[in-house]
């Protein structure tokens, strides 16, 4: 059930808390795991591990670890250590007389020093730099995610869409830690961290602090430093419609967005202009490293294009034919389908089916695609950052006011995985998540009468299901 395995330590003492209480029903399992976040998993891994605690069959980790590189894009330890906190993440491993350095608050007016690109405050413990720094609690606001690019006019017979800023959170905030004249800690021990900490200044910082005063120096985030100063998924504004035999996607994004390269969707041919614009007084970073940048928002617009045209053909995927089939450039591919409860509105069922040639390890696979999953129901029906738009000043900074789906809100997701001989390919969980966020916004459009031109949508029965 773990991933990254910086969360799973505070879940597995919470779960064994329950257990010795007699306290294993689903209901319990909620409630218990109510303080905890896993944004690896997408949660339905954790319960099932809890549930079941597992077939007991002999695994191969190393394949483990390998497909967890393939799908991280970094190396990834898999292993009993891992769930009871030995992951190697870059602070735990630093030592604890050395000087610590966090980053300078906005407004603040303490002594600092400048290194790589940035303003420090440097003490002898954590607490002394964050009191030097004058650190504050982050804060959560009642006002709601809006996109920043108003949207493009709607062609006809096409559809449109904007999204907002989206915070990749990552539960490990970024760190690292340097000896003078060595090189610095990496804040990918134990995974890519959706693409987030791919340009990462801590490593930088620690290194040219350690150089300049002589002793090693940590270098660490707080969670208000991760949403102020860390990447964020490029906000868009596009339209996309079928002409003939020829899918036409016009668009703008605050930042790079790095479109896969232009296969022929169904058939048709494909044709995308895209503008890059820059944000209006705002320091958000927009990163087109982050999880599937780029190649889910072209998937869902013109999943969405061909659906309003009523033009989806299938092809094969697995053993079965499937509409929709998204591929990446290593090869691997995905589909998937939701469906929304008539009644209640609700997301009661996600299905994936997901191709990545050799799979190495089934339980990893399929715990990365469930979170791809996750995070792409999020995408869509939930998540988003308040951003004030002349400061530029992100008003939600705590962990809890992104609007991630809560554990006992994920509906049921199944993944279904082809078997192949063939290596192993990269990137299948980037092919999920673009395969359900467009599958839920085609989902969202037949059970809404309309499709949703915003995300996130909040102002559907599913994604108010999916907030409760």
């Amino acid at each position: 059930g773990s991933q990254c395995g910086f969360c799973t330590p505070g879940i597995v003492m919470r779960a064994a808390a329950a257990r010795a209480k007699g306290k294993t029903g689903r209901p319990d399992l909620d409630r218990a795991l109510a303080a905890h976040l896993c944004r690896c998993t997408g949660w339905q891994t954790v319960y099932d591990a809890l549930e079941h605690q597992g077939s007991g069959a002999e695994r191969d980790l190393a394949g483990a670890a390998r497909r967890a590189a393939l799908e991280g894009a970094s190396p990834q330890r898999v292993g009993p250590d891992v769930p009871l906190g030995a992951a190697g993440f870059a602070d735990d491993t630093a030592p604890r007389d050395a000087l610590v350095a966090v980053p300078l608050p906005p407004g603040s007016s303490s002594e600092n020093v400048e290194a790589a690109g940035m303003a420090w405050v440097v003490g002898e413990s954590l607490a002394d730099a964050r009191a030097r720094a004058g650190k504050v609690q982050g804060r959560r606001t009642t006002v709601e995610a809006h996109p920043p690019l108003s949207l493009p006019e709607l062609p006809e017979g096409g559809v449109r869409l904007a999204t907002s800023w989206v915070e990749p959170a990552y539960l490990e905030p970024d760190a690292s830690w340097c000896e003078p004249g060595n090189e610095p800690a990496s804040s990918l021990a134990n995974g890519g961290a959706f693409g987030g900490k791919v340009g990462s200044p801590v490593e930088a910082a620690a290194r040219e602090l350690a150089r300049r005063y002589g002793r090693v120096v940590r270098t660490v985030f707080a969670r208000e430093d991760v949403v102020r100063l860390g990447p964020k998924r490029p906000p868009i504004s596009a339209s996309a419609v079928l002409v003939g035999d020829r899918l036409v996607v016009r668009g703008r994004s605050i930042g790079r967005l790095p479109f896969p390269p232009h296969r022929r969707p169904n058939g048709f041919e494909l044709d995308v202009g895209w503008e890059v614009v820059a944000a209006q007084a705002s320091g958000l970073r927009p990163a087109p490293s982050l999880r599937a940048a780029g190649l889910a928002e072209l998937v869902v617009l013109v999943q969405g294009a061909l659906e309003a045209a009523g033009r989806v053909t299938s092809e094969p995927l697995g053993d079965a034919l499937h509409d929709h089939v998204v591929h990446v450039p290593s090869g691997a591919a995905a589909a998937a389908r939701v469906s929304i409860h008539e009644s209640t509105g609700a997301v009661d069922h996600v299905g994936v089916t997901v191709a990545a040639g050799d799979p190495l390890d089934d339980v990893v696979l399929r715990s990365y695609s469930i979170g791809a999953a996750h995070m792409a129901l999020g995408w869509v029906l939930t998540e988003g950052l308040a951003v004030d738009p002349e400061s530029g000043d992100v008003h939600d900074l705590t962990i809890r006011s992104f609007g991630i789906i809560k554990p006992k809100d994920v509906p049921p997701i199944d993944v279904t995985i082809v078997d192949a001989t063939g290596p192993p390919l990269a990137a299948s969980s980037d092919a999920v998540f673009a395969a359900v966020a467009a599958a839920t916004w085609n989902a969202l459009a037949r059970a809404e009468g309309e499709r949703p031109e915003m995300f996130p949508a909040l102002g559907t029965r599913a994604s108010r299901m999916l907030r409760r």
